[in-house]
């Protein structure tokens, strides 16, 4: 029996908050409320000349939607290194029915025809809640940020959530902000109808990092 709904769930969204498990068995879910915040900010997203370079190349195909329930299920999966998740039965099955409803959107990389990376999240308004990525492949989910940030860019939104800074966020120019702040910019992200869906499919490498850079 889940504790709540994708409406309560959402509500938390508008809230600030956003719900974790201890670990992966776990069937129980507590809500997050961090003092610091991890925030990406669009006009100080940074990408590696060598990044970038590997982005052109066009060795990796990135989607937006196609196979959400794999993304999410390979976030919740063990990996060397992670030998746990928060991402557990009820989190599963409460982000398949936010998705199912629209509000709830994957990115995935793809290498010869196979999901290697990805990230999913959520989307309300003008604000992109992320929630977890995957890799395994080098820079899979590096790319899929990059995917993410050129779609929210195009569609509109003016916050991306990362909930946590993290060194690995910062290279990209994750910034670490106060609670107050962090509603703050969420009250007037909740106020702007953005859309996921307006960055033009099949877009090549070149064209996707154009995209970012010419999109305010």
């Amino acid at each position: 029996m889940l504790p709540f709904g994708p409406a309560e769930l959402l509500d938390c969204y508008r809230r600030g908050v956003f719900p974790m498990a201890e670990a992966r068995e776990d069937r129980r879910l507590f809500l997050i409320d961090p003092e610091k915040r991890g925030v990406l900010p669009f006009d100080r997203f940074h990408i590696s000349h060598r990044l970038a370079r590997t982005i052109r190349t066009d060795r990796y195909v990135i989607t937006a939607n196609e196979d959400f329930p794999a993304v999410l299920r390979a976030c919740a999966a063990t990996a060397p290194g992670r030998e746990d998740t928060w991402i557990n039965d009820p989190i599963i099955t409460l982000y398949e029915r936010l998705h199912a409803m629209g509000f709830a959107h994957s990115v995935e990389c793809r290498l010869d025809g196979q999901l290697v990376g990805g990230l999913y999240g959520v989307a309300l308004h003008g604000a992109f809640f992320g929630e977890s990525m995957f890799s395994r492949a080098r820079d899979a989910s590096k790319i899929a940020l990059v995917h993410l940030v050129a779609r929210l860019k195009a569609g509109g939104f003016t916050l991306l959530d990362a909930q946590f800074w993290t060194a690995h966020l910062a290279q990209f120019g994750a910034a670490e902000i106060d609670r107050a702040e962090f509603r703050r910019l969420l009250d007037l992200a909740l106020k702007i109808n953005a859309d996921f869906s307006r960055l033009p499919t099949g877009l090549s490498g070149a064209q996707l990092l154009q995209s970012i850079t010419q999109t305010s």
